[in-house]
């Protein structure tokens, strides 16, 4: 007796939803024990720095000595070719730089390695692979904090305070937060089996970093700014942004930036929960 390939069809959808529910549920649970183990991942992360600086005097503080050099010098020149006043650009590409260089596109530079980072450790150790994930972002973020340290220098020596509004900096920041694992999660896994992805987004990157406001301020524009709400960049930066600088993001970036965040942590539970049983041979 043949069986029509409609009801053949049907059969095998009924049966990859359960598989795919299951995936997603291991995944969650993956997920939930990475959590639970967030010293590991914090001690995993300040390790990686100590060995990057080993047998240094400064250690970390030669990037904060290498970005305060860097932020002084292109503050002097693309004021005098913006025709810009040093006291308002100075503090305003400080912070931009520190956001973009030592924030967002190092950690999404990082997140790509997340788990061919740690190859021996996935092989020879049983833990969630979460713990990566959050070792990744640990990482990202000891160098994030010591890179701080030059916008706030600038904004003492000229004397600017943000004043209340620097608490909507907080939420903001929980939101890089979210991503961040959640890009460690699908880079990490989309990187560890195609290995020509690296490159690709380091090029993207460098090409993003020269259409998004971060060395140029968005009214030099002056009435095409529309566009840059295309940039999913732009509204993430600026959210933590305009709080530092003593203003209130925009009702229309918040919910730009929530919404990238929700679809980057959808598609990275969807990857890493269809990535996780395979990692361990890709890597």
């Amino acid at each position: 007796m043949m069986v029509s390939s409609g009801s053949s069809e049907h059969t095998r959808l009924l049966d990859s939803a359960p598989r795919t529910r299951s995936r997603i549920v291991m995944a969650c649970k993956d997920i939930a024990d990475g959590f639970r183990l967030w010293r590991l991942a914090a001690t995993l992360g300040w390790l990686d720095i100590r060995l990057q600086f080993s047998g240094s005097t400064l250690g970390p503080f030669w990037l904060t000595l290498t970005t305060a050099v860097m932020i002084g010098s292109m503050g002097l020149i693309y004021s005098q070719l913006f025709h810009l006043v040093l006291r308002d650009y100075l503090p305003y590409l400080s912070i931009s730089i520190i956001l973009w260089q030592t924030g967002l596109s190092a950690l999404i530079l990082e997140s790509c390695s997340t788990f061919t980072r740690a190859t021996e450790t996935l092989r020879s150790v049983n833990m969630p692979y979460t713990v990566q994930a959050l070792r990744t972002m640990m990482r990202c973020g000891i160098v994030f904090s010591y890179n701080l340290v030059v916008p706030v220098a600038v904004f003492l020596i000229f004397g600017i305070s943000p004043g209340a509004d620097v608490v909507l900096a907080l939420p903001a920041l929980l939101v890089w937060l979210v991503d961040s694992v959640a890009l460690c999660l699908l880079l990490g896994c989309a990187c560890a089996r195609f290995r020509d992805i690296p490159p690709i987004v380091g090029s993207v990157m460098q090409i993003i970093f020269y259409i998004t406001p971060i060395i140029w301020e968005p009214k030099q524009v002056g009435a095409h700014a529309w566009w840059l709400y295309f940039n999913p960049f732009y509204s993430l930066l600026e959210i933590v942004r305009r709080p530092f600088l003593g203003q209130i993001p925009t009702v229309t970036s918040w919910l730009i930036a929530g919404g990238i965040s929700v679809f980057f942590c959808l598609l990275a539970l969807f990857v890493f929960s269809r990535s996780r049983s395979k990692l361990a041979f890709w890597v």
